[in-house]
This record gives structure tokens, C-alpha cells and sequence, in this order.
């Protein structure tokens, strides 16, 4: 018998849920450890307040001097609250977080101490530059790099740790993090949309965009992680036969929560409210033990740090309950990946969704300006959307059990789509007042009602209008959102900037009415934007055929897709906007094809020890008792041995076969892998483990499969799928 595999079963049986102590309401605990508004008010000067709300909202600068007031009012709300140390937060090129503890405790004179934090140590810290990927902007030997604060996303108390968001960069000033370029992606929008949305009111002077995720995760008991060297350090399985029963009979889909599961939910959502994460809803999504929460919409930057911070809690929560999460896009073959769906939106200072459609006709003429707009800018730079969702685990979910394909398209909905060939025949130049009336009443007017009834989302489109949003959906649940959001926020900035300009020209230059301008840039956008909408089901040939004939890219490969970071036409946004220069790009894109070449390489290493340590060993040593089996039959017969033996003997040269096309297939793989490894060339190298090392990675796990399906259940060292799948 496995010990380790059924030693592991047997642990996850005897599992009890771990007691949760919830708060009576939560709104009583929200933000209780987040240095938020209330608690700035009580803990800082008037002037200090004043100064950090003028950050958050204007974008100003803190000088040194108020630091030093903000600091001390900061250490005193933490350690008040029991911290005893500090840390700027950052989230690195890594995929994760990074933080370097520091103590508030320092040594003075004749052998006393105190807790110090100054402004100083607020506002910049100096971590090591050279451990974390630059992409060549640093020599190794040149380590220094600066956290510097955020003060646009709040300080918050995790454990005895004030933690501090911050940015990342260079000694020479290179954004090193995926927040710098965010952050300037969503100054460059709120420019660009504010001077939109003035045509409609005067008094709107900021627009922020605003991000509500929803977390897509797999949750295994932690014991039967552990039984499985793949999961454990590639995070999903890379071999493993499908389990009798699946998702095929769709009973899990917000089906009861099991108990466990649902202790860990409830303690996960108790940290959130205390860390102001405002998490509302939680399921079982399609895949056996597969799950989803998702909070209220927040300010994108905000968003995405309480993202970030959610997939530590989540780790830390459920090792706590004796679980482990799986953020993998595609842990298991067969059934549902996980994503991580960005819900994306423009909304004023004045409380409008520049998204929603509203009471009067001027006010859904605002919504379509923004909402053909936002379908012309992911027109014109789909093949940059699909490059900002890339990644090796991201590549196993695109284009199979209802996620979206590789092909990025927009779903409006069939009524969406006839308001807009309406205004496709505008006519060209002054509108007549009985265009105007049509125009406003039986068009424009009516979108209200049209979008009532028109919420309903197309599961494999890439990107999905839900009726006062979009959703990207072909977001991976391993990313950090700042990469789609960076993309997202600067191809609508580029795209309104150059709406404007035309609007502009038509008014002083042809000396028309504003929506009589407005409503003839619209029309052109309209038919320029044609090929990205499609209402109809994402998967198969006659899609892909009709795409490539729109000429819409299908780049289903990473090193395909990362491509398009690189090319004259997005470098010329990211510098013209000021997001990222050319070497902040191409540095960006050398670490993405350096990942993509070691996770792949990581999950051959791996795939061919638990071949050839794992699934060899075992499928021999039931050879050997068929043998066993087959030799004492023959014993007992002698000549007439093979009349009862036949099915024995089949299963050893079977099992035979098997076993030589496994090591035949790892021995290919190392020597490709041999190959590329020579490959300097960060693209190259990333090329070939795509196209000559990857592919043995299926032809390895069928042979591995078809042996588990012929040895004894007994003997089999893996923990199986319907244990993986169905035990919590």
C-alpha cells in the first residue's frame, strides 16, 4: 500500500472544522486596522490630514516636514494597536508581495531605547534591487533600489506589522513593480476621461476607474497537497487520470458550502473586514471544490493592493484550517480553470458611472461616448490586452471549459448591438432636427430600458459588456491585476485623448454643434470597431477562421503573445502617455519570457521525477506480481498456462509499452530542455520550451495516465483526482 498517499486520505477524514469566532456585524470591525480617514483624524494634525487627503484626492506632493508629523501619528496608531515593527509592502516583477521588517525599537544614550519612525522612513526605504527581476536595468552587483509610500492606498496592520504600500524603482528611477506604471496608467485616464466628460458637465473634475475582482480558487485539504510533489511545487497537477465523476453533472455550482470550506470563508472574511477588504460574495463555483469570492467595486489602485493582499490572507487563513489554496489557472485537466474577472468602470467625482446609462437622452449620449470608445481602444490594441493577461499557467485555461479563447473579442448583447447600428447611420456632417429627435427618443433615449434586459454575459468572451461595466474576463487567477488594469486604463486614455481631438476640430473647424460632432465621431468608431464584436460562442474552427479573417491575432502561446509589448505601436503609447519608457518595456518583457522559460522548465524537472521515481517504480513492481501471478498459473497448468493467463499477460505488455514510451518521451524532453537551456536569448530560449520542450508534457502524462488506470489502486503512490477533487 502508498503510506504517504493513503496516510494522507486518512489525515483529510479525520479532519474536524476549525471554530470560527465571527463579530455580531462586520460593518463594526470594517477597517478597524487600516490607517484610514477616522483614524488619521485622531491621530494627526489638522495640517497633516489635510496634507494626505490632498495627496489621495489632487495628487500633491508631502513635503519632507509634514512626514515627520504623519510618521509619528502613523507609529502611535500601530503601536497602540500592539505592532512592534514596520514594513513597506511592494509588490515586485515576482507575482507576489515582498515586505523587510524593520523595528520601531531603537538604542539611545547610556543604554536606554525608544520607538522610533520618522518621515524619513515613511516616505523611502532601500531594499535589494538586484534580488528581485529588473530585466537588465540592474547589474547584479549593483543592488540598490527605493520602496517609496503610497499614500494613495492606506497603511494597514497586519499580525504586529504596519505594513505600508509602496512603490518600487531603480537607483536611476525605473519602475521595478507592476504599481508605478498602474498608478500613472489611471493619472493618464482620469486626465483624459475628466476632459470627455466635461462635454456633459462642467463640474466634473476627476474620474477614477474603478475595479471590482472576483477571485476564482481551488481548496485542497493540505495533506493531500502535500502527497502530491506537482502541486506542491508547480501548483497544479501535471499527471493525473480525470475522476469518474467530474463537474458533468453541474451539482457543485452554488451548491451548500461544505463545512470546512466554509469556516475558512467565514474566518478569511473577518480579516478582510479588519483589513477594510470589502469582500461580499462567496460560492462554489462549476469545478468539484472550487470556490469564488469577490468584494464591492473600489478604486482600481486600492483594488488591486487588496487583491494582492487577499492571496496572502487566503495562504495564510487556510493553512490555518488545514487547507491549501490553489490560485492556478488549470490545477486539474479536465474540468473548470480559475480566473480572476476584472469588472472595470469609470466613475466622477460627482457620482456618475460614465459606464451606466441614465435618465435623459444627454446623459446615455455620455454613456455611449464612453462606451464606444472603450469597444474602439480594445479594437485597436487587442493583441496588447491579450499580452497583459500571458502566462504559462494562464495559457492552460484560455480556450477550454468556458474560459475565453486566446482571440480577444467584445460581447455587447444582441439590443446593445442594434442601438449601435443605428448610429452607424447617422448621417455624415450637421445632423437635420428630425435625425436629432430620432436620434434622442427612439435611440439614444430608450437605452435605459434596452439595457434592462441586457445583463446577461457571454462565458467565453474575453471582454463582456454587463450592463454599467466590462469584464475582462480572460484575467488568470495567479495575476496581479495592475497588468490588464495598466493595459486596460492606458489604450481608453490614448483612445479619449484622441476622441477629443477630433471632436475639437470638428467644432472650430467645421463649426458644429457639439453632438452634432460628437454623434460623427461616434459613427466612425463604430464601423472602425465592427471586427471586435462578436455575440456568439468562442471555441472552435469557425470561430477562428472568421476571426483571422476580421484580423483579429489568435496568439494561443505566451512567447506569441508577449510579443506585442514590445512593438513600435505600444511602446509609442506607453511613452507617449508617460506610463513606461522603452527600457521600462523591454526590461518587462525580458522577465516575463525569463518566467514563462522557468516555470516550464520547473514542471518538466518535475514531471520527469515523478515519472521516473513515482510512476515506473510502481507500474514495475505490479508487473512483477502479474509476473508472480502468471508463473505460478503456470505452475498449475503448465501447457494450457496462456488460456488462463491471457488477460495477465496482455497487462505486462501493456504496462511494457507504457513504461518504454515514458522514458522514451522524458529522455526527448531533457534533451530539448538540454537545448534551450544553451539559448542566451531571453525570447528564444522562451520559444523553444514552448515548442520543443512542452509538448512531451502530454505525451509523458497520457502514458503515466494509462498506467494508472492498470495498476493497482493499492500500490499507486498519487493521490488520485476523486480524492483530490472530492475530499474536504
Amino acid at each position: 500500500m502508498s503510506t504517504l498517499r493513503f496516510h494522507a486520505i486518512k489525515e483529510t477524514f479525520n479532519r474536524k472544522p476549525v471554530e470560527v469566532k465571527e463579530p455580531e456585524r462586520r460593518s463594526s470591525i470594517f477597517g478597524k486596522n487600516v490607517f484610514n480617514e477616522a483614524a488619521m483624524r485622531q491621530y494627526l494634525t489638522k495640517t497633516s490630514y489635510n496634507s494626505v487627503m490632498d495627496a489621495i484626492e489632487n495628487g500633491k506632493k508631502i513635503e519632507r516636514s509634514v512626514a515627520d508629523h504623519i510618521s509619528t501619528g502613523m507609529k502611535e496608531w500601530a503601536i497602540a494597536k500592539g505592532a512592534t515593527h514596520y514594513t513597506h509592502w511592494f509588490q515586485p516583477l515576482t507575482g507576489a508581495t515582498a515586505e523587510k521588517h524593520d523595528a520601531f525599537f531603537e538604542t539611545i544614550e547610556n543604554g536606554q531605547s525608544i520607538e522610533k519612525f520618522g518621515g524619513g522612513q515613511l516616505v523611502q526605504q532601500e531594499p535589494d534591487a538586484s534580488s528581485f527581476p529588473h530585466g537588465g536595468i540592474r547589474n547584479t552587483f549593483e543592488a540598490r533600489g527605493y520602496t517609496a509610500w503610497d499614500p494613495t492606498s492606506p497603511a494597514f496592520l497586519y499580525g504586529t506589522t504596519l505594513c505600508i504600500p509602496t512603490v518600487f524603482v531603480s537607483y536611476t528611477g525605473e519602475a521595478l513593480d507592476y504599481k508605478t506604471p498602474l498608478l500613472r496608467a489611471l493619472q493618464s485616464v482620469d486626465q483624459a476621461a475628466t476632459a470627455v466628460a466635461k462635454y456633459f458637465d462642467k463640474n466634473v473634475t476627476k474620474v477614477n476607474a474603478t475595479l471590482g475582482w472576483e477571485q476564482e480558487y481551488f481548496l485542497i485539504d493540505k495533506a493531500l497537497a502535500a502527497s502530491r510533489p506537482d502541486i506542491s511545487l508547480s501548483g497544479r497537477t501535471l499527471l493525473g487520470h480525470s475522476s469518474p465523476k467530474g463537474q458533468q453533472l453541474d451539482d457543485h455550482y452554488f451548491g451548500s458550502i461544505p463545512l470546512r470550506v466554509l469556516n475558512f470563508m467565514r474566518d478569511l472574511e473577518t480579516e478582510c473586514m479588519l483589513l477594510g477588504i470589502p469582500v461580499k460574495t462567496r460560492h462554489n463555483e462549476v469545478a468539484p471544490n472550487q470556490f469564488e469570492l469577490a468584494p464591492i467595486f473600489e478604486e482600481t489602485n486600492l483594488a488591486v493592493d487588496h487583491n494582492s493582499l487577499l492571496m496572502d490572507l487566503m495562504d495564510k487563513i487556510a493553512d490555518r484550517h488545514n487547507f491549501k489554496v490553489l490560485f492556478h489557472e488549470k490545477p486539474f485537466a479536465g474540468v473548470n480553470g480559475s480566473g480572476k474577472h476584472n469588472n472595470w468602470s469609470l466613475a466622477t467625482n460627482t457620482g456618475v458611472n460614465l459606464l451606466g446609462p441614465g435618465s435623459t437622452p444627454m446623459k446615455n449620449l455620455q454613456f455611449l461616448t464612453f462606451f464606444i470608445n472603450t469597444l474602439k481602444a480594445v479594437n485597436d490594441h487587442e493583441e496588447l490586452i491579450r499580452a497583459s493577461i500571458a502566462g504559462a499557467s494562464n495559457d492552460h485555461r484560455l480556450g477550454a471549459n468556458e474560459a475565453p479563447p486566446a482571440i480577444i473579442s467584445a460581447f455587447i448583447g444582441s439590443q446593445l448591438t442594434d442601438v449601435l447600428d443605428e448610429l452607424e447611420k447617422v448621417t455624415d456632417g450637421k445632423l437635420s432636427p428630425q435625425e436629432k429627435t430620432d436620434l434622442k427618443l427612439n435611440v439614444v433615449g430608450k437605452i435605459p430600458e434596452i439595457l434592462l434586459d441586457n445583463t446577461d454575459r457571454n462565458r467565453t468572451s474575453p471582454f463582456a459588456f454587463t450592463g454599467n461595466k466590462f469584464e475582462l474576463r480572460a484575467v488568470g487567477s495567479t495575476a496581479n491585476c495592475a497588468n490588464p488594469m495598466t493595459v486596460l486604463n492606458a489604450i481608453v486614455a490614448k483612445q479619449l485623448i484622441d476622441f477629443k481631438e477630433k471632436v475639437d476640430k470638428l467644432i472650430k473647424g467645421k463649426k458644429m454643434k457639439k453632438d452634432d460632432a460628437i454623434f460623427n465621431v461616434l459613427r466612425e468608431y463604430i464601423k472602425d470597431s465592427k471586427r471586435i464584436r462578436f455575440e456568439g460562442d468562442g471555441y472552435g474552427e469557425a470561430w477562428e477562421k472568421e476571426a483571422k479573417k476580421r484580423g483579429l491575432s489568435n496568439n494561443k502561446t505566451t512567447p506569441e503573445a508577449l510579443k506585442a509589448r514590445i512593438s513600435k505601436e505600444s511602446i509609442a503609447l506607453f511613452e507617449n502617455l508617460n506610463i513606461m519608457s522603452k527600457v521600462e518595456i523591454e526590461a518587462r518583457y525580458e522577465i516575463e519570457m525569463e518566467e514563462y522559460a522557468m516555470r516550464i522548465q520547473i514542471e518538466g524537472r518535475v514531471l520527469g521525477d515523478i515519472a521516473r521515481n513515482h510512476v515506473i517504480p510502481t507500474a514495475i513492481r505490479y508487473q512483477n506480481i502479474l509476473i508472480k501471478n502468471v508463473r505460478g498459473i503456470k505452475e498449475i497448468y503448465e501447457k494450457d498456462f496462456k488460456k488462463y493467463a491471457a488477460e495477465q499477460l496482455i497487462l505486462v505488455e501493456e504496462i511494457s509499452e507504457h513504461i518504454e514510451k515514458i522514458n522514451k518521451g522524458i529522455t526527448n524532453m531533457i534533451n530539448e530542455r538540454k537545448k534551450a537551456n544553451k539559448i542566451e536569448d531571453a525570447e528564444k530560449r522562451a520559444t523553444a520550451y514552448c515548442n520543443k520542450v512542452k509538448p512531451y508534457f502530454d505525451e509523458i502524462r497520457y502514458h503515466c495516465d494509462k498506467l494508472e488506470l492498470l495498476v493497482d489502486d493499492e500500490l499507486w503512490p498519487l493521490t488520485k483526482y476523486r480524492e483530490l477533487l472530492f475530499t474536504n
